[in-house]
Order: C-alpha cells, then structure tokens, then sequence
C-alpha cells in the first residue's frame, strides 16, 4: 500500500464565555498521510473532533474549541523546497499599517531565531 501526503484544511470555532463576541475561527493547516484523498479526509476528521477542547482561560471563563470541518484536502505529490504551501489574500483597510505589523513580526521572528541559533552553539 502506498501512502501519500495531504495538506488539510481544518476549520474550529472558539467561543469564549457566553459566545458574545465577534465570532472567532481557527483555520489550521495539518499534514495528513494516508492512501487516497478520501481517507486523509476521514483522518483529518477524526483528527478534528479528538482535538476539540474545553478549558478555562486566564479570567476563569469557558473556552470552547469546536471543531466544524475539513473544508480542503491537496494531495502533496513532490515536496520541493521553497514550494507554495498555502495562500490566503487579505483585504485591509490600511494598507501602510499591515505592512508595517508584517515588518514588526518578521523582526520579532528574525530576533528569536537568532537567539536560539545563539543558545545552541
């Protein structure tokens, strides 16, 4: 049996409390193996409902994490470096400020990665 590797989409909504909040949605993106796209369907799934979770956050109010659906399955035929993994096209009111916060993360990053190059060494 030959096994291939998927990239699944997976869809989870977070309610916090009584759920009276701008609804908030975690799109995750998980590599599945399995024999066909049918089956890395059922397997992302069943990935998705074992990790739904119930905790209280910091404030000691409810969070709930309910897993809705696999909405995408790509079968990943070659993995090649630098290949195109996922894309997502963003509408913002200002433009100036997202690209200024993009800058800001990819410092953060840039500094983080150097620290822990450092450590290892």
């Amino acid at each position: 049996m030959v096994m291939n590797w998927f990239l699944a989409k997976m869809i989870y909504r977070i309610i916090c409390g009584e759920g009276q909040h701008t609804p908030q949605f975690d799109e995750q993106l998980r590599l599945i193996c399995a024999e066909d796209e049918l089956h890395a369907f059922h397997k992302a799934q069943l990935l998705g409902e074992r990790e739904q979770d119930n905790f209280l956050n910091a404030v000691h109010k409810p969070v709930h994490w309910k897993f809705i659906d696999v909405c995408e399955i790509h079968r990943l035929d070659d993995l090649v470096d630098g290949a195109e993994m996922y894309s997502k096209i963003q509408e913002k009111e200002d433009a100036d400020q997202y690209i200024h916060i993009t800058r800001l993360r990819a410092a953060h990053m840039l500094e983080n990665c150097l620290e822990k190059s450092i450590q290892l060494n």
